[in-house]
C-alpha cells in the first residue's frame, strides 16, 4: 500500500473526508433493460464512495477512497474511473488476480433506471470481491488520522454488511478515527441482499448497535423496524408534516440511547412513480431539528446515489459553512440535482447546488 509522504503534508490534515468502502463497476443499460441490452454505459459507485466523489467533485474538499480491487483490468477501469472524479487513490489496496475470481475479483452492479411504473431495479454480483475480504489490520489507522490527518471519515452499513471481517474493520476505524478527533459518520443504508443468509434486518441491526457509540453523525434513524415507505400526505401546506411527526420522536428517542450523536439525518422521499418522486430532508443537530426545503413531484432521470449525494452535501455544508441549515438545505439540493443525470454520482456543480437551495429553478442559462 502507497502512503503519501509527511513531506507532502500541511499543518493542516491532509484529507476533509476519507470514505471506507467497497466500489463497484456499475453496467447501466440506459434506457432500455439489463435482460435485455446489447450495450452498456459504466460507471462506478458504492454507497460509501460516493459521498467522497460528491465532496470532491462538486464541492472541492480533499477527499480519498479505502478500498481494494483485484489488480486486473476491471479493477484498473475503477481505478481510472475513480481518478476522474478526482478522489485520491493512494490507500487502495491491490490484490493479486487468481485469473479466475475463485479467491478475488472486482464486483459488479447491473443496475436499470426505471420509468414511470417500471422501478429501477438493480443486480449485484460481488461475491469474493477484494473489499469483502478487509480485515482488520489491513490499513494504518494512527498514521491516517494521526500523522497525515483527516477531519471526517464516512463509513456505513453496506461496507459493514459485506462480511464478518468488514464488520470487525468498520468498528477499527470508527474506533481510531475517535481516538484521534476524528468526526466519524455512518449511513445505516440496509440492503436485504447483504443480510438474507446472515439473520436479516435484526442482524444489521445489531451491528449498527456496536458502532452507533462510536458515530458522530447518523443518516438514517437506528430502529428495530425495517423502514417502510412514506404514507399519503395529509397537510396540503407540507407534504412531508406526517413523516417529519413520526421521525422527530424517533430521533430524540436514539440520541437519548446515544448521546455521542450529535447529527441524525434523514432524506424524505415518496414515489409516485419511478420518474416522479417527492423529495427533501430532515436533519437532527444539537438539539434542533432543520427541514429543507420540499421538491414536490420531482422529476427523476436516474435515482440511484441520491442519498449518497445528500450525505456529501450534508458533509460539506457541516464542513464548509459549520451551519446545520445550510448543510441540509446543501444535502437535499445535491441529492435532488444527482437524479437528473445518469450514474450513482453527482455531476452538479457548488453553484447549481447553492442555486436550488436557494430556491432557484430551471430556466434555460445564458
Amino acid at each position: 500500500m502507497r502512503y503519501i509522504s509527511t513531506a507532502l503534508m500541511s499543518r493542516q490534515p491532509f484529507y476533509d473526508v476519507l470514505s471506507l468502502g467497497e466500489v463497484l463497476l456499475r453496467l447501466d443499460p440506459g434506457e432500455g433493460r439489463v435482460r435485455t441490452s446489447r450495450q452498456f454505459t459504466t460507471w462506478e459507485g458504492g454507497g460509501e464512495y460516493n459521498v467522497a466523489r460528491g465532496a470532491r467533485r462538486c464541492f472541492g474538499l480533499r477527499t480519498g477512497i479505502l478500498t481494494a480491487f483485484a489488480d486486473n483490468e476491471i479493477g484498473r477501469l475503477i481505478e481510472d474511473l475513480i481518478l476522474q472524479g478526482g478522489v485520491d487513490t493512494n490507500l487502495i489496496k491491490w490484490v493479486p488476480y487468481d485469473g479466475m475470481g475463485k479467491r478475488v475479483r472486482n464486483p459488479i452492479n447491473f443496475t436499470e433506471r426505471g420509468f414511470g411504473v417500471r422501478g429501477a431495479k438493480g443486480s449485484v454480483d460481488r461475491g469474493h470481491s477484494a473489499a469483502s475480504q478487509l480485515k482488520p489490520g489491513d490499513f494504518d489507522f494512527d498514521h491516517l488520522f494521526g500523522t497525515l490527518g483527516c477531519r471526517w471519515l464516512h463509513t456505513g452499513g453496506i461496507f459493514a454488511g459485506l462480511s464478518e471481517s468488514t464488520a470487525e474493520l468498520t468498528i477499527q476505524a470508527c474506533e481510531a478515527a475517535k481516538r484521534h478527533g476524528v468526526t466519524v459518520s455512518y449511513d445505516l443504508n440496509y440492503r436485504p441482499s447483504l443480510w438474507q443468509e446472515r439473520g436479516g434486518f435484526p442482524a444489521a441491526q445489531a451491528l449498527n448497535r456496536q458502532l452507533a457509540p462510536y458515530i458522530d453523525v447518523m443518516f438514517g434513524v437506528l430502529s428495530d423496524e425495517p423502514p417502510v415507505a412514506s404514507a399519503v400526505p395529509t397537510d396540503p401546506n407540507d407534504i412531508f408534516a406526517g413523516e417529519e411527526a413520526k421521525l422527530r420522536p424517533a430521533i430524540l428517542k436514539l440520541v437519548a440511547e446515544y448521546p455521542n450523536l450529535k447529527t441524525v439525518a434523514a432524506t424524505l422521499r415518496r414515489v409516485h412513480t419511478a420518474s416522479i418522486n417527492d423529495w427533501g430532508s430532515l436533519c437532527y443537530h444539537e438539539g434542533n431539528f432543520y427541514r429543507s426545503r420540499n421538491y414536490p413531484r420531482f422529476d427523476i432521470l436516474d435515482r440511484i446515489g441520491a442519498g449518497d449525494s445528500f450525505v456529501a452535501g450534508l458533509v460539506a455544508g457541516m464542513l464548509l459553512e459549520n451551519d446545520a441549515q445550510k448543510a441540509t438545505d446543501y444535502g437535499a439540493a445535491h441529492g435532488a440535482l444527482a437524479m437528473t443525470t445518469p450514474g450513482d454520482t453527482s455531476m452538479a456543480t457548488l453553484i447549481e447546488v447553492q442555486k436550488l437551495a436557494e430556491g432557484g429553478d430551471a430556466k434555460v442559462q445564458r
